[in-house]
């Protein structure tokens, strides 16, 4: 491979080239598209016939147009689109055109050199031009297609996703033009679901722009690339269809007889495509993903004599990346998101991964981590392979009991799988079922301490602060010490000391909520849903609220100076934190702001993540934090008040609840109720303190990477002293030794800031890419359980939001508040800029493939197409809640119930 692409460098490409002549390796000189293409073309794929004027081209065009890399985007495009190409290019596109046949009609389509990448499709992002016939059309459509790539919508997208603007260069393809009975779009993978090897395939009559642009309702097929077996089908309107215009252009044809073709497509009647044609296609699809190695969005047009052509292929773009595989028993596997039960949606960096799989490791093997649970780095986030729980009746019983405790939601998916039959129980003795049942809980050592926790509150928390007087020691590191023993140093205490140290902290917590199960379980019916938890409520030793309260006595502290509240809040946290950092905030402010830091400056967002900066290092966060209680003027609603409401009003249901059971029990029982809700209440705040401690270890071993990282760095082994948490333990070892990193660790930060992009995350992922709570919603849409009044459509994106409603028939000048629901007709390309503000997007037209529903899944919004008049049924300022898995959009009417419409 290294030979061929040394020979083409030796190989000066001209203004054309054949698409015969293009090979993978051609990316800067044609583009994304023009590239694969030419892939498709040498394994004997049937790619209409073509050419593509290269990057060299457009460079001299832009040289002769007096294009400047300085200039705004829409200068540059002026100039592009009214300069005359310069002599010599014209000459050899129209001799390459006249080699196609005399006149004939070509499709003109942008090819970039960021386009068509695994991760970025540009999907509608550049201009096609359909049809084109004649030397000056021909022309005048090249340039067209070079100015496209300086339209605000390119711009802005390439921005979102961190491409650079003035690096990227334009090609263009010319290929014979498909005259096209049916044409569309087929993805390899499902794009809703994420399962591979499920082939989705939308078409229409006529050219396939009227899909991809969401003109059309189109029919929809999957297929199951493996046999051939057509899934299901959902047949579209199909009220309209575009055909090219003898000499040149095209034009929209509708169809007005909607009842009959309503009739019709119910009887399963009026498919554009026959069963033989959707699983020629599949095969089609199955052969240009074994050729790339990975899932294709593939469009694909069927000329008038029947046959197949492929017209573009580019990589899946938003597919949640698959898990390693696991062939300890070869079948199917279920994988929990372990980062979304901590209520993280961003990825982790690899070496905050690299510090979970360290303890996970360390933990089972030390029998402190059930043997059943085994992590899994999918996506860079955290996940657990909890199959063979769930394939054991005792694992499947204490999985579902720990996740209605850890995340409700969570039940719900796992139910639902539990009906999968590669996931059916397994046939195993009873004390099996007991040791798969027992994996699932806590280890055996761990009770014994939470009983002791139970008896004698007031001893476990003296133990919790010998543990902590323990860890602080452990903590500690002399110096000087070298690269390497500092590694040596992190390594050891995530594989032999943190695990043990914060698990000596579980246990009054534990204890804590065994108390309070034990009152509801006395209470029974005599306890109203939710009153237990108000008994939670302004909890001692939370660690978390008394973080919270500090929080507010510093903001009290700088309210007591003008010039420090003239500076909190009349500048922005971001550079306040610099002027933090440089000691130049006004004295009172800097010194609340320090004391606060030394307590809980080991804190951050995200701060499981080891790769994470903590307050201390970026107080932005904080100092954001503080500007807004800065702003609150009623008292009343100030937290330390807040606090002391809310713990009155525990102590209050508490002596109701005690009060309650003994009208209804007996006195004895209620001292009993009593006694269980008042022993929850002394240790049940020590929920958060395990984290806690956990994330005050976590902030040295963080400090002593980052003098890893700036030894690294000055020895030119990575570029920056914070590239080293992009790397792992052993990585970092190897760059110690002399290893150069810098290109591994430019490639990790791009995967990382390609993860931070990504918004939907699938709660419970299969090993063949199922976002099971994805199957779920659609299977529910499938058989009309959707909720009463929804407005039903095609799912086209996965996610669930609730916002408020704008309709929006002109992008145009239009104006979207960030988070609102962006409800229209359809979208083209020049739609895109509204989609970085949106919350999520309903359409009246399109297809689960077409333009809109593709950049929403690249921009991790909900989308719900072909709503049946969704911009009259919906108005601005409806609530709406958007399912995009399930295909439904339901207004809230409670309003207009109470006359507020």
């Amino acid at each position: 491979m290294a030979e061929r692409a040394e020979r083409r460098a030796s190989r000066p490409v001209g203004t054309v080239i054949s698409l015969a002549g293009v090979d993978a390796h051609m990316v800067p000189e044609v583009g994304g598209k023009a590239a694969n293409l030419g892939v498709l073309l040498a394994a004997g794929m049937p790619v209409p016939r073509g050419f593509c004027v290269t990057t060299v081209a457009y460079g001299r065009a832009a040289a002769a147009a007096g294009v400047q890399p300085s200039e705004p985007a829409e200068q540059t495009r002026g100039r592009l689109e009214s300069a005359p190409m310069p002599g010599d290019i014209a000459e050899d596109v129209l001799a390459a055109y006249a080699g196609l046949g005399e006149d004939i009609p070509v499709a003109v389509r942008s090819s970039a050199t960021a386009e068509d990448l695994p991760e970025a499709s540009f999907a509608g992002q550049l201009d096609t031009y359909l049809n084109v016939v004649g030397p000056d059309s021909l022309l005048d459509a090249v340039r067209r297609c070079w100015a496209s790539l300086w339209r605000d919508r390119a711009v802005a997208y390439r921005a979102d996703h961190g491409i650079g603007q003035h690096p990227i260069s334009i090609a263009v393809v010319v290929q014979e033009m498909v005259d096209a009975e049916v044409a569309g779009v087929m993805f390899t993978a499902n794009p809703l679901t994420g399962r591979r090897r499920e082939t989705v395939i939308d078409a229409a009559p006529g050219l396939g722009e009227a899909l991809v642009s969401g003109a059309v309702n189109p029919d929809q097929f999957t297929v199951d690339a493996a046999t051939g077996a057509i899934l299901q089908r959902s047949l579209g309107d199909k009220r309209a269809e575009i055909r090219p215009v003898p000499g040149g252009g095209t034009r929209v044809l509708r169809r007005q007889d909607g009842a009959r073709q309503d009739s019709a497509r119910q009887d399963g009647q009026q498919a554009c495509l026959t069963d033989e044609q959707v699983r020629s296609l599949a095969r089609v699809g199955t052969r240009v993903e074994e050729l790339y190695g990975e899932p294709q969005d593939v469009e694909w047009a069927i000329a008038a004599d029947g046959g197949i052509r492929v017209v573009q292929s580019r990589p899946v773009t938003t597919l949640f990346p698959l898990p390693e595989p696991d062939n300890r028993d070869g079948g199917a596997r279920a994988y929990l998101c372990a980062s979304l039960l901590q209520g993280l949606t961003r990825p982790l960096t690899p070496m905050g991964l690299a510090s979970f799989t360290l303890m996970s490791d360390s933990s089972r093997s030390a029998g402190n981590e059930p043997a059943a649970y085994r992590s899994a780095q999918i996506g860079m986030r955290m996940y657990v392979d909890v199959t063979s729980l769930l394939r054991s009746k005792g694992g499947r019983r204490g999985l579902l009991r720990a996740m209605k405790v850890a995340d409700a939601r969570s039940v719900d998916v796992l139910a639902y799988l539990a009906a999968d039959p590669r996931f059916a129980l397994t046939k195993a003795s009873k004390l099996a079922s007991l040791k798969a049942g027992l994996g699932a809980s806590p280890p055996f050592g761990l009770v014994g301490q939470v009983l002791r926790a139970m008896v004698n509150p007031a001893a476990a928390l003296e133990r919790v602060r010998e543990a902590d007087h323990e860890l602080d020691r452990m903590l500690l590191l002399p110096e000087p010490v070298s690269g390497a023993r500092r590694l040596d140093f992190v390594e050891r205490l995530l594989t032999k000391e943190i695990a043990p140290a914060v698990m000596r902290v579980l246990p009054p917590a534990a204890a804590g909520y065994v108390w309070l199960g034990l009152a509801r379980l006395l209470l029974g019916r005599f306890a109203q849903a939710g009153e237990l938890q108000t008994v939670l409520r302004g909890l001692p030793h939370n660690v978390t609220t008394e973080m919270d309260l500090e929080l507010w006595r510093t903001a009290t502290l700088i309210r007591e100076d003008p010039e420090s509240v003239r500076t909190l809040t009349g500048e922005e946290p971001q550079i306040l934190a610099g002027r933090y950092a440089d000691g130049t905030l006004p004295a009172a402010c800097q010194g609340a702001l320090r004391a606060f830091l030394a307590r809980y400056g080991h804190r951050a967002v995200a701060e499981i993540d080891l790769g994470v900066p903590r307050w201390s290092e970026d107080p932005a966060h904080i100092i954001n934090a503080l500007a807004n209680y800065l702003k609150l003027a009623d008292p009343e609603l100030a937290p330390d008040r807040a606090f002391r409401r809310a713990a009155e009003n525990a102590e209050a249901k508490a002596a109701e609840l005690a009060a309650r059971a003994a009208r209804s029990r007996g006195r004895l029982f209620g001292r009993i109720v009593a006694h269980s809700l008042r022993r929850a209440r002394e240790t049940a705040g020590m929920r958060e303190y395990p984290k806690f401690r956990l994330i005050v270890a976590f902030a040295v071993l963080r400090h002593q990477l980052q003098l890893v990282g700036e030894e690294l760095a000055d020895a030119g082994r990575i570029q920056v002293s914070d590239d080293v948490f992009v790397l792992d333990l052993t990585e970092a070892r190897v760059g110690l030794r002399g290893a150069d990193l810098r290109g591994l660790a430019a490639e990790r930060r791009r995967s990382y800031q390609r993860e931070m992009r990504r918004r939907h995350i699938p709660r419970l992922l299969l090993s063949d890419g199922t976002d099971v709570e994805a199957a779920m919603a659609a299977q529910s849409r499938a058989s009309s359980d959707a909720e009463p009044g929804a407005l039903a459509g095609a799912p086209a994106s996965a996610g669930t939001v609730t916002g408020k409603a704008r309709v929006v028939l002109d992008p145009a000048g239009a104006h979207l508040e960030p988070g609102e629901i962006l409800v229209t007709p359809s979208t083209d390309p020049g739609w895109t800029p509204l989609f970085m503000t949106a919350g999520a997007l309903v359409m009246e037209m399109g297809g689960p493939i077409s333009h809109g529903a593709v950049v929403a899944r690249e921009y991790g919004i909900p989308a719900v197409v072909g709503v049946p008049d969704a911009t009259l049924r919906i108005r601005t300022g409806d609530t709406v809640t958007v399912d995009g898995a399930a295909g439904t959009v339901v207004i809230d009417t409670s309003l207009e119930a109470d006359g507020g419409r």
